[in-house]
């Protein structure tokens, strides 16, 4: 039984949403666990953990720029401040555990917490670690990955095979076709597509899409098609008296268990966590990882599909000319989807964030 966690980490969605669930599966399991927030000032966190009824404290930790900037003549004080506010953060809350899920603050807090003889956690969810991860593993007691392979990386005797935490209510989507096609306004006897870059969106996804509008209104498919909060207005403006058939552009998808349960295909980035839902969602997947990323990790996250023969992979720079042909193409392929839908759903791992928290119960 866990009394009160530290939990830490943050800057995307993907490293959030995984936290919360952790934190979720933790208060059901014991309704009166204290639960302490640790996030990067600025961030997405801490707006989206109080939203989803935690308590978070922020780091004036920023990340470096790969180009010549002022903050990267700051980091070194960031740091050095992040440090500190940790180190009382973590005397102040006296937590038995603590566990990191990457992101700027994860570092400074997992650190804080091992000097101080708190039994300690990392939770990857990528198939290459991110920089923080790899500091930590020395000093943690135990790492909770979602792929094969990472004893390259971490110590072979802290590694656990887990999957990745993911948000139950979207991955549900048994019996939920009917009320999904009446919810997006779609035709049951047509093919859909399901098309996500992501909350903010992915510009090359977009124009992919763009740039081939009549040739999925000739393909006679259905496309619910999320093009982000980026891209929206721009999008919407350029579009004004196009004719879009039977393409539905939104900005954002807020039932995504309704989207993936109509869906024939997705086509999606290769975010960690968007990878394990579809992972159980089990539809045949067109993968464009994203090359604007750390260590370029999507290509490797996609690649551990592809290798398995549970996702295909279309390179970014080759999107806008071969993505839409490549997934009309799948769409008539039903022996082709069938290995895609066999090939993903072996990968699936249900039981992720259960198994995570299991572990944190062993180290207290």
């Amino acid at each position: 039984m866990i009394k009160k966690v530290i939990i830490s980490g943050g800057g995307t969605g993907g490293h959030i949403f995984p936290a919360i669930a952790i934190a979720d599966e933790i208060k059901r399991r014991n309704p009166n666990a204290e639960i302490l927030f640790v996030g990067a000032e600025g961030k997405m966190e801490m707006e989206k953990v109080p939203a989803a009824g935690y308590k978070i404290e922020g780091l004036p930790i920023v990340g470096f720029k790969r180009k010549l900037a002022l903050s990267n003549f700051l980091l070194p004080f960031k740091i050095l401040g992040s440090m500190i506010k940790a180190r009382k953060l973590v005397k102040g809350f006296q937590p038995e555990v603590a566990v990191g899920v990457g992101g700027y603050a994860s570092g400074p807090t997992l650190k804080a917490a091992t000097m101080l003889k708190v039994p300690s956690m990392v939770q990857e969810q990528n198939s290459f670690p991110g920089k923080t991860n790899k500091l930590l593993a020395k000093s943690v007691k135990k790492i909770c990955v979602a792929y094969d392979g990472l004893e390259r990386f971490f110590p072979a005797d802290k590694i656990v095979l887990t999957g990745n935490p993911t948000r139950k209510e979207m991955v549900t989507i048994e019996g939920k076709e009917s009320e999904g096609y009446l919810f997006y306004g779609f035709d049951p006897s047509k093919k859909t597509v399901l098309i996500i870059g992501g909350s903010l969106g992915a510009r090359t996804l977009n124009e992919s899409v763009v740039a081939n509008l009549k040739e999925l209104e000739n393909s006679g498919v259905q496309v619910l098609w999320q093009c982000g909060k980026l891209y929206h207005d721009k999008l919407k403006e350029s579009l004004k008296g196009v004719d879009l058939g039977n393409v539905k552009m939104v900005q954002f998808i807020t039932r995504m268990d309704l989207a993936y349960a109509i869906a024939d295909v997705v086509i999606s980035r290769a975010g960690a966590i968007s990878v394990s839902e579809l992972c159980l969602v089990k539809k045949p997947t067109v993968l464009v990882p994203s090359p604007n990323v750390a260590e370029d990790h999507q290509t490797k996250n996609a690649m551990a599909l592809v290798e398995k023969n549970a996702a295909i992979l279309v390179k970014d720079v080759d999107s806008k000319d071969k993505l839409i042909s490549e997934v009309l193409q799948l769409m008539s392929d039903s022996v082709r989807c069938a290995e895609l839908r066999e090939g993903i759903a072996s990968l699936g791992k249900p039981n992720a964030t259960a198994e995570i928290v299991d572990q944190l119960e062993k180290l207290v």
